[in-house]
């Protein structure tokens, strides 16, 4: 599956710039409500490893997940929630277990049928649309370690798997807030890195999105505010989808205000 081999290089883009971190620098915060890299890192490290867990099934995904489960509905965050699981494990060490979690998640996932449906904290899913989640996630999260840090990603057409996510999740992004979805959607138009020309939906003369996929890419993880993107949004529907786009799974998340997100000197 190919996407699994996205996954595997989105996860080795964002290794790359820790290889070398000393230690003390796992703990500074990003601008991801405050999350250190080692949150970060950690976060990753645990729905990797039940992504892989789903592969083996409903029962092995169930006795994973559940202490999770447990400990969100105590009432601690998502984040709170990981800390038992690593059990101290921290910084460089850290870094190594999530690097071997996620080629050993690569791996298994290469090797799935991309048809399979798994199991999941919310509605169950297909493994190909897993996998891409794993993508999705490991590259939004990655970008606020590469804006901690300094750093300018080299981006490659892979992106086009979380700007196909995005689109997809065009109505999902209305109905988490209990709003109608305003049809039909618009015609998305992007350029990947390499110069391709990517397109979804029917074509719209006053109805579209038209730019950068990684922009896109951008607003629909809530790394970056639509104002701080060179995309067009034409028309209502377009303009509000890019108000409140999530392509993730979870309750409404507010995106991050003009110009809270950004890429930082060291």
């Amino acid at each position: 599956m190919q996407q699994a081999e996205d996954f595997r290089a989105e996860s080795r883009t964002l290794a790359a710039i820790l290889e070398e971190l000393p230690e003390a620098e796992f703990h500074r915060a990003t601008q991801f409500k405050d999350w250190t890299i080692d949150h970060v890192l950690g976060h990753l490290h645990l729905f990797n490893a039940a992504a892989e867990a789903s592969l083996k099934g409903e029962g092995a995904f169930t006795s994973f997940i559940a202490p999770v489960l447990q400990d969100m509905q105590a009432g601690r965050t998502i984040l709170e929630c990981q800390f038992p699981w690593l059990d101290g494990l921290s910084g460089r060490a850290l870094l190594a277990a999530w690097r071997e979690g996620a080629e050993r998640c690569a791996d298994a996932f290469a090797a799935a049928d991309p048809k399979a449906r798994l199991k999941w904290i919310g509605p169950d899913m297909s493994a190909l649309s897993s996998i891409t989640a794993r993508q999705m996630e490991t590259w939004a999260h990655g970008q606020e370690v590469f804006d901690l840090l300094g750093h300018e990603r080299q981006e490659q057409d892979r992106i086009r798997n979380i700007a196909h996510l995005g689109v997809a999740t065009y109505g999902w992004s209305f109905r988490n807030r209990g709003l109608d979805v305003p049809e039909p959607a618009p015609f998305v138009q992007l350029t990947g890195p390499s110069g391709a020309l990517w397109e979804w939906n029917a074509p719209q003369d006053a109805n579209y999105i038209n730019g950068s996929a990684v922009e896109f890419a951008q607003v629909v993880t809530q790394v970056r505010n639509i104002q701080d993107t060179r995309l067009q949004a034409v028309g209502a529907a377009a303009e509000n989808w890019m108000r409140i786009a999530q392509c993730f799974a979870g309750p409404p998340e507010t995106p991050p205000g003009k110009g809270a997100r950004f890429r930082t000197g060291r």
